[in-house]
């Protein structure tokens, strides 16, 4: 894969105690010298226009006073620094770059995977929170928009956590489909099934909110059976992942079983469902806590696209999962199992 990674990204300092740090993106690239085939591309920060494309202006200026002032905990969770600033320009940039790779051609091996930080889809238009200032994956869907390079984007947030702010940000748009797994009753407390979207967005919003404890099977079982249809209906140019990988088994903040081969299963999910809708595919960074898990989840992303073949689940997902599967298909019409 060619991963977009850019030094700036580091300077964004949280302090020593915050699970979001530098060390997320040391890790990855610790991890990822070890793999065959690994690319970085230093890509440019993106246009303050290109931000505000999907975040209001007075926000937008709002943080760089902040960041331009010295920075200081913006609430009890998100951070900044004087150099955040530049950090989440450059973030936003990265996954910008990637979307535009994707499209341009670049999959298979050179499948793009933007590597910033600030993280960004807790986002919402006119706010930061949860360790996120600007909506990475968002500020990319909307520049190939913008630009014409696409008509119809689906992001698929992978993250322990719902991606509220990219839901919200799109909630009555009909050109971006948005879906998340993601742990029931966590963070932010968004993402419930009946959130299907609102206006010429009525049914473009998919969430899957697990029960605490799913795994590997839950997981794919949900992709297949409710967000791979529903996509397919879509009919994407581009697939963007927001991957966050916080729901393996051991990372610290979340109460999920996904195993490290568990993300070569969704990885191999993705790969079908693109191959099956003709959908370019870009992967950008979201959360993932645990530094060895993180860099595993990161470098079995890679390794699937270099040719590696994930093991299938070992076991059935829970009945609990699959009634909630069946109540997603109803809510978007794709009829019973």
């Amino acid at each position: 894969m060619q991963f977009g990674y850019s030094e700036t990204c580091l300077d964004h300092d949280t302090g020593p105690r915050h699970p979001e740090t530098a060390d997320r993106l040391r890790a990855i690239r610790r991890g990822l010298a070890k793999r065959h085939g690994v690319e970085y591309v230093d890509a440019p920060p993106a246009e303050k226009s290109t931000v505000a494309a999907v975040h209001d202006d007075s926000y937008v200026d709002e943080f760089h006073d902040f960041c331009s002032d010295g920075g200081g905990n913006w609430d009890p969770d998100t951070v900044a620094v004087e150099a955040s600033w530049d950090a989440a320009l450059t973030a936003a940039g990265l996954a910008e770059w990637a979307a535009r790779a994707a499209l341009d051609g670049d999959d298979g091996r050179d499948t793009p995977f933007s590597l910033g930080r600030p993280p960004g889809h807790h986002a919402v238009e006119d706010d930061a929170m949860g360790f996120c200032f600007f909506n990475n994956a968002a500020v990319a869907a909307q520049a190939v928009i913008d630009d014409g390079l696409a008509e119809r984007v689906a992001i698929f947030d992978w993250d322990v956590h719902h991606g509220n702010g990219t839901q919200d940000i799109f909630y009555d748009r009909g050109d971006v489909f948005y879906t998340s797994i993601h742990e029931d009753g966590l963070y932010p407390g968004t993402g419930e099934v009946e959130e299907t979207g609102e206006g010429d967005g009525e049914g473009s919003t998919l969430n899957v909110p697990l029960r605490a404890g799913a795994g590997d099977a839950d997981y794919v079982y949900s992709f297949d059976e409710a967000i791979a249809p529903a996509v397919e209906r879509f009919d994407p140019d581009l697939f963007i992942v927001s991957a966050g990988f916080d729901a393996h088994r051991h990372d610290p903040i979340s109460r999920m079983r996904v195993s490290t081969e568990g993300y070569a299963m969704l990885t191999e999910c993705v790969q079908e469902l693109c191959a099956a809708t003709d959908a370019a595919i870009a992967f950008v960074l979201e959360g993932g806590y645990g530094l060895d898990t993180l860099s595993e989840g990161v470098a079995t992303v890679h390794e699937t696209f270099d040719g590696r073949i994930a093991m299938g689940p070992d076991e059935d997902p829970d009945e609990k999962n699959v009634e909630l599967v069946d109540d997603v298909r109803a809510a978007h019409g794709l009829g019973a199992k």
